[in-house]
């Protein structure tokens, strides 16, 4: 279709005669968002050139978005190469991330750098599994007893239930929490290389009913916010949800000195200044420094659901001056990612995950996903240990004059 037919479309819904969501009904993706632009351009008076220069087909993203009207374009870079001896991640990689914060790849880069030159990063992937807790009502404390003692001793049942709408996540067990007369029921997956929220969701629903039928439980909703998705819960911290990764490095004290500027025991009094005792006092569940600034960049860049950086925050950072070095060390306890899915078949996305090595499904399956959490949590610890360093150094807002940010 022509911009006649575009603006015709704007035109159509101006006079009430089509709603935005209506307009794919009429055009293809293309035309439907230019149309958009077209209506928010005369009614706001601006342009929007930038947002609708984007290199997909619109139809492609018609999974990831509704009322599209084009694209957000956020600069991505690229730090690395950064050595990782996974259980799933294995050797150098080239780690793009996407942020509009001045600085951070340079310091990222910094991290990646010095755990280079100390022989490179370990890590693992310690759980993996992904929850959907609906909330169901009953009459009282005793039927809340019942609902929890059948849940216990069926968890096979109800995992044939959700099983049968999907093939390839498995229910991997199932905890009641009562609270008076409401029983919450958190189910938790083996997701395999999809971030899995939505599997979760779906084969919950049909676990669901299988509750309803065999005890004297109601569903109330779906999701009951123990699951916990999108906000920050002392739950996932301690149980974790996604993949649960650690990552850690011994760097010699001498390149602590030549690399970060610093030493040893000026890193280790800021680590536990800042991330374990300034943490505690704020009542914080991330006792880190800025693993969040590596999650959601990577996020952004690898096609990853941007909100869940919520649970990628739940970190904690551990420092300990040893007689051959640093010892360092990050844990993510609810790190949600995926290689499949969602927005990892953008086209950018899906470049990004070229890039690192694990785009799609993995053999055996599961082991891109896993060493996607390695890899990010490997980042993220490059990030703490750079950070560190500027602040123990009291570098860092030179760094950031430095580079005019």
């Amino acid at each position: 279709m022509t911009d006649a037919d575009a603006a015709d479309l704007a035109q159509r819904v101006r006079e009430g005669d089509l709603r935005l969501y209506e307009l794919e009904d009429h055009a293809d993706a293309d035309t439907a968002a230019a149309a958009r632009r077209h209506l928010l351009a005369e009614e706001t008076g601006t342009d929007l050139g930038a947002v609708g220069d984007y290199a997909f087909d619109a139809a492609d993203a018609e999974s990831n978005v509704e009322n599209m009207i084009g694209a957000a374009q956020v600069p991505m870079g690229v730090v690395g190469p950064l050595p990782v001896d996974g259980g799933a991640a294995s050797g150098e990689h080239h780690l793009p991330l996407a942020t509009t914060e001045g600085a951070l790849l340079a310091s990222v880069n910094r991290g990646v750098s010095t755990i280079r030159n100390a022989g490179g990063a370990t890590a693992r992937v310690l759980k993996s599994g992904m929850t959907r807790a609906p909330v169901f009502k009953v009459e009282d404390v005793a039927a809340a007893g019942e609902v929890s003692a059948w849940v216990r001793e069926h968890v096979d049942d109800l995992a044939e239930a959700a099983e049968s709408t999907t093939s390839h996540g498995e229910l991997q067990d199932v905890t009641p929490y009562v609270v008076g007369d409401n029983v919450f029921l958190r189910f938790d997956y083996d997701t395999k290389d999809a971030m899995g929220m939505n599997m979760a969701t779906i084969a919950t629903e049909a676990a669901c009913e299988v509750v309803e039928a065999e005890t004297p439980a109601d569903l109330v909703a779906l999701s009951g916010n123990l699951c916990s998705d999108k906000k920050p819960a002392a739950i996932n911290a301690v149980e974790g949800r996604g993949r649960t990764v650690a990552a850690d490095v011994l760097v010699p004290h001498e390149q602590v000195e030549e690399r970060l500027d610093t030493t040893t025991e000026a890193i280790v009094e800021a680590n536990t200044r800042k991330n374990l005792v300034g943490s505690a006092k704020a009542g914080a569940l991330g006792f880190n420094a800025h693993a969040a600034n590596v999650v959601a960049a990577a996020f952004l860049a690898l096609g990853q659901d941007i909100a869940q950086v919520v649970e990628g925050s739940n970190a904690i950072t551990t420092v300990d001056a040893r007689e051959d070095g640093l010892y360092a060390s990050v844990t993510i306890a609810s790190l949600e990612v995926g290689t499949v899915g969602g927005g990892t078949k953008l086209p950018t996305q899906a470049e990004a995950l070229d890039v690192l090595g694990y785009a799609g499904g993995g053999d055996p399956a599961g082991s891109n996903a896993d060493a996607l959490a390695e890899v990010i949590a490997a980042a993220a610890l490059a990030g703490e240990l750079s950070l560190l360093a500027a602040l123990s150094s009291r570098h860092l807002s030179s760094a950031h004059a430095e580079l005019g940010r």
